[in-house]
């Protein structure tokens, strides 16, 4: 427990610094935070017997994050244009299979894919939460972490202390209906106590981005448990002494992420 707390405390530093700091160290410490994933993701399924295409994971990962932000934080149509070099690098995912001995291409491509889509892209929609209003604004990647912390850390403590009915066994055994609550309703709170001190939105909005957190982050839980028991092991890493793997503690992070953007974006329209 005390190792789990020194980690979580510089973590949680770490974390709160890289929004705070401004434009660049924000930009850069998502991106190589989002490839540390990336390499946890593919380093699990080489484990369990699967070869996903690393350096074009790596290659596409890059591109992708690197071309939205460029897009959030500078719209042109140059910008635009390089989009369509991702076309080519995923393209090559595929191609590349065709020079490979292997028995089975097609998984392969898809957990190459899928780590794309599960890992990278939710740091790039994360990223893209500091622009939804044009400049860097740090109000909504903050509030964002304050309220995913405050959910698994609500839902952690009211499971423990009521938690009866399970969630969903066959994946989590150890979550209840009764902490899932606990951490939406905690989250709201701190929501609520946001939009004191953020006036970007009123306050059941933030209110509302609190429970889709809550909820969204729940389900990435949850599927982050079914792609662990999927390779049978416990935790995806050790970088972080007590806690586990970087996926491990980024697994809500990843669904409630692009939930929240396109929330924002399309709901409330900041």
């Amino acid at each position: 427990m005390k190792t789990r707390a020194i980690t979580g405390f510089f973590f949680i530093i770490v974390m709160l610094g890289s929004v705070l700091l401004g434009h660049y160290p924000f930009g850069i410490f998502y991106l190589v935070l989002s490839l540390l994933c990336l390499h946890e993701f593919y380093g699990l399924n080489i484990k369990s017997g699967i070869q996903p295409n690393r350096a074009a994971g790596f290659i596409n990962a890059v591109l992708i994050y690197g071309v939205f932000a460029f897009i959030t934080y500078q719209d042109s149509p140059l910008l635009h244009k390089l989009l369509f070099l991702i076309t080519l690098s995923i393209s090559a995912v595929f191609i590349q299979e065709l020079f490979k001995l292997s028995v089975a291409p097609f998984t392969n491509i898809a957990y190459t894919l899928g780590g794309l889509v599960l890992v990278c892209l939710p740091f790039t929609f994360f990223h893209a939460l500091a622009y939804v209003r044009g400049a860097f604004n740090f109000h909504f990647p903050l509030a964002f972490l304050l309220m995913l912390w405050s959910n698994d850390t609500g839902a952690y403590l009211v499971g423990r202390a009521f938690g009866r009915t399970k969630l969903f066994e066959r994946h989590s055994p150890k979550k209840t209906w009764e902490g899932f609550i606990g951490g939406v309703l905690i989250a709201a709170i701190v929501g609520f106590i946001i939009s004191l001190y953020f006036t970007d939105l009123p306050w059941n909005q933030w209110v509302s981005i609190a429970i889709i957190i809550g909820c969204f982050g729940t389900l990435g839980d949850l599927v982050e448990s079914m792609f662990k028991r999927s390779i049978n092991i416990k935790d995806s890493g050790g970088i972080l002494p007590g806690h586990g793997g970087l996926l491990d503690r980024f697994d809500g992070f990843l669904i409630a992420a692009p939930i929240v953007y396109t929330y924002l974006y399309f709901v409330v329209n900041v």
